[in-house]
């Protein structure tokens, strides 16, 4: 990996978006980086701190560059699928952030642009990356929980996180934006095994009274072709100051030869400052204590940051190099993903079983 390969295009300067640039602009492959940004303001910034050779307000010229061989799409969920179709019309390979967008027709107009450019394509799905769920997912290939009968994903986050979400996108709802990383990994243990039926249940408060059409705490449970049962939870209304900086969660996998029980709360690592710790994702938010660890993406740490957001960045770069099977979603699982949590919300709604695939 001596040789500079890559030029790299970063669509978005946000707090992804500046991730992906300063990872990607210490790769060894990577020999050109441009980014962009709506705000050409942040543009800038953006490349004046990760030193990239060009920056602009427009997304499209940072993509049709000459030098660009090599697509991160970091904008705001809902304004994913111009700059993906782009991408691929031009033969540029792509890694967008989940989910692959915020509505099955931008889904299907992005997969039937890959169809037709046979472009390469794969969603950001961080959690697959962090080491707890790569050495799960190394058991299920061995097989040795047997035939998998069900299980539970559940994750808590604090308000304070949720509104500066909701802030960026009303739409980004926490379980289109966040339950949508654990259908994901479900749908990866259990690969091969699609999800066929949804019941789910809502409790509005908090985020109502604020102004946003969403929910405070989410239970559904996910039917499986096999008949597997999942229980999956949301909850992001959690006091502002509650001391996780991320994801809180926990994952379980029951089999008929096995069971395996995963504990990422991140209790294990507790700091307690009376100078305040600054929250990673929301600005001049500070906490007294905090769950070191529970930062979604990673973190920074002696001049490198380290965690799933980090190797899934480096991992993509590694393929794009050497070719080599990754474990990144596909877009026809993102667009599973996608229809599971709107089934999910449309249960909600209805009180009824939704099935899947939808009806369109």
């Amino acid at each position: 990996m001596a040789q500079k390969e890559l030029g790299v295009a970063v669509v978005g300067a946000g707090r992804i978006g500046t991730l992906r640039a300063r990872l990607a602009a210490k790769h060894p492959c990577v020999g050109f980086l441009a980014v962009s940004d709506l705000d050409p303001a942040r543009a800038r910034a953006l490349a004046e701190q990760t030193g990239a050779d060009f920056h602009c307000g427009n997304n499209f010229e940072i993509i049709e560059r000459p030098e660009v061989n090599a697509v991160f799409v970091s904008t705001p969920e809902g304004e994913h699928a111009a700059p993906v179709r782009r991408a691929l019309e031009l033969g540029k390979p792509v890694l967008v952030e989940k989910p692959i967008a915020l509505s099955l027709d931008d889904a299907d107009d992005i997969l039937a642009t890959l169809k037709a450019t046979k472009g390469k394509l794969r969603i950001g799905y961080s959690r697959r990356f962090k080491e707890c769920f790569l050495r799960a997912k190394e058991q299920m290939i061995h097989g040795r929980l047997g035939k998998v009968t069900g299980g539970l994903a559940r994750v808590y986050n604090s308000r304070a996180q949720t509104f500066a979400i909701l802030k960026r996108d009303p739409h980004a709802t926490p379980v289109l934006d966040v339950l949508t990383y654990y259908v994901d990994l479900m749908c990866w243990f259990l690969e091969g095994n699609a999800p066929v039926e949804v019941v789910a249940r809502g409790q509005t408060g908090i985020f109502k009274e604020a102004g946003y059409d969403t929910h405070d705490v989410t239970w559904a449970i996910l039917t499986f072709a096999d008949g597997a049962v999942v229980n999956l939870g949301i909850s992001y209304a959690l006091p502002a100051r509650f001391p996780t900086q991320g994801q809180s969660d926990r994952v379980e996998l029951l089999g008929t030869e096995g069971t395996m029980l995963i504990d990422d709360d991140h209790k294990d690592h507790l700091l307690f400052s009376e100078k305040g710790i600054p929250h990673p994702y929301v600005p001049g938010h500070q906490i007294e204590m905090a769950f070191l660890g529970s930062n979604t993406a990673g973190d920074w740490a002696l001049g490198d940051f380290w965690g799933p957001l980090g190797n899934e960045t480096r991992a993509w770069l590694d393929h794009l190099v050497t070719g080599n099977p990754t474990a990144h979603t596909t877009p026809e699982q993102a667009r599973v993903n996608l229809e599971t949590t709107i089934a999910i919300e449309r249960a909600i709604a209805t009180g009824k079983a939704v099935r899947l695939p939808l009806e369109t």
